[in-house]
């Protein structure tokens, strides 16, 4: 598995960056070679978040945890995506190695003003999928929605959601 780790938010020590590389090497039994992680720590008032995005194939996993130290947060990250993966086991099987087992408006405008204030832009390939594996990966983000390329739809830009009742939607583009 390929290792990116993101310190432009956090001091991070050479000793600390060989152990998330051995820390992260508890993941590889469950992808193939070409998976890429990537570590991103950030110190938010005296504390370490640790955040961690998998990529393997259209996959994608994500976690992340708040601590005091940076290796106690990457372990619970890490525990994290073990725990997503384990929770979707039986439809992940088929996809993973053989025998394996993102924001808001900030505030309100004051009355009369129109302009909202874009906080962040994300730029991302939109993959061929199913609405079962789209709503896989939506679960496996912890996302309240999806954006994919709907294979059954002809390749259409479509949005799954999650419902208030607990089922969920999807919304095709025309």
């Amino acid at each position: 598995m390929k290792l990116n780790i993101d310190k432009r938010k956090s001091e991070i020590s050479e000793a600390t960056a060989l152990a998330v590389q051995t820390k992260i090497n508890r993941l590889d039994r469950f992808f193939e070679d070409n998976a890429e992680a990537e570590v991103k720590f950030t110190d938010l008032r005296g504390r370490t978040e640790a955040e961690i995005t998998v990529r393997s194939g259209s996959l994608v996993f994500r976690a992340e945890d708040r601590s005091g130290d940076a290796l106690t947060s990457l372990d619970n990250a890490i525990d994290s995506i073990v725990q997503q993966m384990r929770k979707h086991k039986s439809r992940l099987e088929k996809r993973l190695r053989d025998g394996a087992f993102e924001r808001a408006v900030q505030e309100m405008p004051e009355e009369g003003d129109t302009r909202f204030e874009l906080t962040r832009r994300k730029r991302f390939a939109l993959k061929p999928m199913t609405e079962e594996e789209a709503i896989l990966q939506m679960e496996l983000l912890n996302h309240k929605f999806y954006l994919f390329k709907n294979a059954d739809e002809g390749n259409k830009v479509c949005v799954v959601y999650s419902r208030e009742d607990g089922g969920y939607g999807v919304l095709i583009a025309e």
